[in-house]
């Protein structure tokens, strides 16, 4: 990784980053293998758990979507705080109520993982503190490491949450006071990732150089976008389709079908997931090598595609130990076009547009799954059914491959330019 000199902290701020990074993502983790089966336990229906977790990943959106444009005008540091504290508040109100009217507040309000995925601002604040830290060729390797980062966390969470969700049944709680317990620990995650953000320095805020353009007015002053703003609103609208494809198969409701379909544990399903997210993770890290030699959106798509075939196959397969190595196959390859899909974000942007294109093209993805649940419950709900939002899924992610490829292989990132 390539630092600059000089640069006081940076060291310092990369490594804070990468370990805030690794917190939430073990939170995300430690929530989304029991999530749903909390929300089962208390009594919710399938309808009613499709729309309090698509109201929460549409809050998610907004909230997100207003922090991620002020950010650098605000102070990115201020920003991810904020985050950390929503992600408190959500956690708490899941533990102390059942009724569905303050969990559905809370859920649109805080900040809550549904899918084990990043939600909320901290990722496109981070992506662009940590691209200013950075040269072009080095952007692409960093966000892989930052990614299979996250993808060891999510592991590490999805075990763990499991694990503690198995052994407090086990002692004798009831399944719902045991799920609440991973909640518990959710929400104390908020507090250690809000002691870890006032740590980070002023390195991490956007160059005070870019700070008099953000002053612009018009749509700038509305989105955080100049020149780019086109660009970032067709690379957002196709993002959304891919997140409206992928919020079918979320972690939790993969842990719910694995769950109804073959009986599967808590433990095991964290073992599952935690399986398939270190796949995922260790896969990032040929994304960076594979874009030096084709190119990020070839990457991004060419890897994407089998992976989609493998989604499709898993309901297909006659019994759980092919089911599991189906999703298992499909997440050794499926991760590949995550670091090099931030990359290209960042490439193609002015320096001090870069919190608000992550920002745009996050909520963008935050706003097409958080209409998926709304489909995808009622489905899982029924045994018939269930295995319709795996192909519906996968199907659609194959069009936003293609559509990716055609409207965007002819746009380079500056490392793919000629000199």
């Amino acid at each position: 990784m390539t630092v600059p000199s000089g640069a006081a902290g940076v060291r310092r701020d990369v490594a804070l980053l990468f370990a805030t990074r690794c917190l939430r993502m073990f939170g995300y983790g430690f929530l989304a293998v029991v999530l749903v089966l909390y929300l089962d336990a208390i009594g919710l229906s399938g309808p009613e758990t499709g729309l309090l977790l698509g109201l929460a990943l549409l809050g998610d959106a907004a909230v997100s979507l207003w922090l991620t444009t002020h950010a650098d005008r605000f102070g990115r540091r201020r920003v991810l705080v904020a985050g950390a504290v929503l992600m408190l508040a959500a956690g708490l109100a899941f533990t102390a109520t059942p009724l569905l009217p303050v969990l559905i507040v809370a859920a649109t309000i805080g900040v809550i993982s549904p899918s084990g995925n990043e939600v909320g601002p901290f990722l496109a604040v981070e992506q662009a503190a940590l691209s200013q830290l950075v040269d072009d060729k080095s952007r692409t390797s960093l966000f892989a490491r930052y990614q299979l980062a996250g993808s060891l966390a999510t592991a590490a969470g999805t075990l763990a949450g499991g694990a503690l969700a198995q052994a407090a049944i086990a002692s004798g709680q009831t399944p719902a006071a045991a799920y609440r317990l991973v909640i518990v620990g959710y929400a104390l995650v908020g507090v250690l990732l809000a002691l870890l953000f006032t740590r980070v320095s002023p390195a991490a805020e956007v160059p005070a150089e870019s700070l008099a353009r953000l002053a612009d007015t018009g749509v700038r002053g509305r989105l955080g976008l100049h020149g780019s703003r086109d660009v970032v609103l067709r690379l957002s609208a196709l993002f959304a389709l891919d997140a409206f494809a992928g919020g079918f198969v979320m972690g939790s409701f993969i842990a719910w079908w694995f769950h109804t379909r073959y009986g599967v544990d808590p433990a095991g399903i964290g073992a599952v997931l935690a399986g398939a997210h270190i796949l995922a993770g260790m896969s990032a890290l040929a994304a960076g090598r594979l874009a030096a030699r084709f190119g990020l959106v070839r990457t991004m798509v060419f890897t994407h595609l089998p992976s989609n075939v493998l989604l499709m196959l898993v309901p297909l397969m006659p019994n759980l130990p092919l089911a599991v190595l189906m999703l298992l196959a499909r997440f050794a390859i499926s991760q590949m076009d995550v670091p090099t899909r931030q990359s290209y974000t960042m490439a193609i942007v002015a320096p001090d547009e870069r919190s608000a294109a992550a920002g745009v093209t996050g909520i963008a993805r935050s706003l097409g799954v958080a209409a998926a649940p709304l489909v995808a419950g009622p489905l899982f709900a029924v045994a018939s059914l269930a295995s319709a939002p795996f192909l519906i899924s996968g199907g659609l992610k194959i069009v936003y491959d293609l559509l990716l490829y055609r409207r965007f292989v002819q746009l380079p990132p500056p490392e793919e330019r000629p000199a």
